[in-house]
């Protein structure tokens, strides 16, 4: 039995997976969607990117689980891959979602494609928070009306802290046994860092003809990779 620890990218809580999770379930594993601190129901926590790292081994301590597969997405990559290598023998796999990936030292903000600049600015101008993205923002992704609704009305502003704290990593993340999940809309091929470690025996490309958030525009075709992922 392999149990799935679901961490939805930024904005977003464990609200995210409620279509992919019962998938899951029915082929007889354990599933559980994760809120971060300082996000959707946890929103006004003070959050740092450690303070999500710390919430995702927290959650596998506290429920005791085993053969864990860890799947971040987008944001959510960064903190998830910290979280992978102290959790030790608890873990089976990693599932990025079309996500980040992290580099000791590195924050999210400073890899962000357009220059750290321009994402610090936007944060600073909205209070020291990411604000969520429009229905504009979404368009191409691969989502009806109804799903870009539901993701636009669920998301909150994501704290500052966790986008710019760097990131500690013990090991090299290319030991780690991962699943990478490119979503082609969302662009074609993955991002140079995630290439290179994808030259490692222990990482293995999957992509899926959808946007960014597969877990609405595509919630049982994720859950059929994630599920071949684990076996």
């Amino acid at each position: 039995m392999t149990e799935f620890v679901l961490v939805a990218g930024a904005w977003l809580g464990s609200w995210a997976w409620d279509e992919v999770v019962p998938e899951l379930r029915a082929g007889g594993h354990g599933a559980h969607p994760l809120t971060l601190s300082g996000l959707a129901d946890k929103q006004g926590v003070p959050a740092g990117q450690q303070t999500h790292v710390q919430d995702i081994v927290d959650e596998v301590e506290r429920l005791d689980l085993r053969e864990v597969v860890l799947v971040g997405h987008s944001y959510s990559g960064i903190p998830v891959g910290q979280a992978a290598e102290r959790i030790g023998d608890r873990l089976a796999r990693v599932v990025f979602v079309d996500s980040n990936v992290p580099a000791d030292g590195e924050s999210f903000v400073s890899g962000w494609w357009e220059g750290p600049a321009k994402l610090e600015a936007a944060i600073a101008g909205n209070g020291g928070f990411w604000a969520p993205l429009t229905a504009a923002d979404c368009d191409g992704q691969g989502l009806t009306d109804e799903q870009i609704a539901r993701f636009v009305g669920g998301s909150t502003p994501h704290p500052r802290a966790s986008l710019a704290e760097p990131a500690v990593l013990a090991r090299p993340l290319g030991e780690l046994p991962v699943t990478y999940i490119k979503c082609l809309l969302d662009g074609p091929e993955p991002n140079p860092d995630v290439a290179e470690l994808l030259a490692s025996e222990h990482w293995r490309l999957v992509t899926m003809d959808t946007g960014h958030w597969p877990m609405f525009s595509q919630p049982r075709e994720l859950a059929r990779i994630l599920l071949e992922a684990a076996g």
